[in-house]
């Protein structure tokens, strides 16, 4: 039932606003006070409800049909499709992925909007943008919008700083797990509540949640060619690596601060903000279960929470008027990260070459002088 359920979603013969939809379509339009008809006039510095999203991950996989695909991930708890876009330019070169997941939590509204602005500018810009370019001839780019759409949508018709999905626990006693406490990892050992009124609540078992089953089966089936897994959160401005769960450090972790602290840098040459850098467990606090960790321990290499603006005093509740300077500086922080990524994996060879062919310039011309 339920696939059939996704399977009418994506062909439009329903749509946001009925089955088990929380509030009218009108009541939520009506709040965004950002009324659109076409991708030209979408406004990436206003927040979106679930159903323009929606539109405009129809409207844009349309525009740039060459380069950009609508693909269904599974259902939210109350059947409501979880649908990504795939950004991927035609090449003759092994192609990787990189994902990056938006909106994980229902209250940080600044996330959804920065996936939006990231494919966005992919987009506007590969064509024209070198360094855009040369990213596109080696890596794809899965990008989910809106993570727990369930619960983003409770956040617009109902309670603004809602956090947990909307499942239902204890015989409708109460409702919503953390999903990023819910990944396979070290599940509900520290920082998470098995108390499902709690904030932290970590489900009734790893993945026990349709969205996160449906997300770790996903990158599950893809993790050998995923090289970095991007998830998008606010506030705090912090960029997070690997571990929540404990104070050991990762194998790679020297090089995920490495190139954490450079995207930090690069950051806040664009604004002035300043990030801080480091694992959960030794800057923000200790955390089990989240999507970060679990990525790291099944094999991908690169793997980071972003916690973007502010540092409280708004919090979650950013002003619009913040959303495109966050999404700028974010962008040039994910972009360094890219680049970093790009020259592991790419350009170690092309170096290589340029090195011996000055090593052999330099010999020759030692050569030539003793002659």
């Amino acid at each position: 039932m339920k696939s059939l359920l996704g399977t009418l979603y994506l062909l439009g013969m329903l749509v946001p606003g009925g089955l088990g939809y929380d509030g009218s379509p009108a009541e939520v339009v009506d709040k965004t006070g950002s009324p659109w008809r076409s991708l030209e006039t979408y406004n990436y510095s206003k927040y979106h409800p679930i159903e323009e999203i929606y539109q405009w991950m129809s409207q844009i996989s349309e525009k740039y049909k060459d380069v950009v695909t609508q693909h269904f991930l599974g259902l939210t708890y109350e059947t409501r499709p979880m649908n990504y876009l795939k950004i991927s330019q035609p090449s003759d070169n092994p192609k990787k992925i990189i994902w990056m997941d938006c909106g994980i939590h229902a209250r940080e509204w600044i996330a959804p909007a920065f996936c939006q602005w990231f494919v966005k500018e992919i987009l506007q810009n590969y064509k024209d943008n070198s360094r855009i370019r040369r990213l596109l001839n080696y890596l794809d780019f899965y990008v989910l919008p809106v993570l727990n759409i369930d619960g983003y949508i409770y956040s617009w018709t109902t309670d603004r700083v809602w956090r947990k999905s909307r499942s239902s626990h204890n015989n409708g006693t109460c409702f919503g797990a953390d999903l990023n406490r819910n990944f396979n990892v070290s599940w509900c050992s520290v920082g998470a509540s098995t108390d499902c009124k709690d904030l932290t609540f970590c489900g009734t078992g790893p993945a026990s949640e349709p969205e996160t089953k449906a997300v770790s089966s996903f990158i599950e089936s893809k993790k050998e060619n995923i090289l970095c897994f991007f998830t998008m959160h606010s506030y705090g401005q912090l960029i997070l690596t690997p571990y929540g769960y404990t104070k050991n450090k990762s194998s790679n972790h020297e090089e995920l601060i490495q190139v954490a602290e450079k995207a930090a840098n690069a950051l806040k040459a664009k604004h002035g903000m300043t990030y801080r850098v480091g694992s959960s467990a030794d800057i923000l606090y200790a955390t089990s279960g989240s999507s970060r960790d679990w990525a790291r321990d099944i094999g991908i290499p690169f793997s980071y929470t972003f916690e973007l603006r502010d540092t409280g005093t708004h919090g979650f509740i950013l002003p619009e008027d913040q959303i495109q300077p966050t999404c700028e500086e974010t962008m040039e922080a994910v972009l360094s990260m890219l680049d970093d990524v790009y020259n592991k994996y790419w350009s170690s060879n092309s170096a290589g070459k340029v090195m011996s062919t000055t090593v052999v310039l330099s010999l020759l011309m030692l050569f030539i002088s003793l002659l």
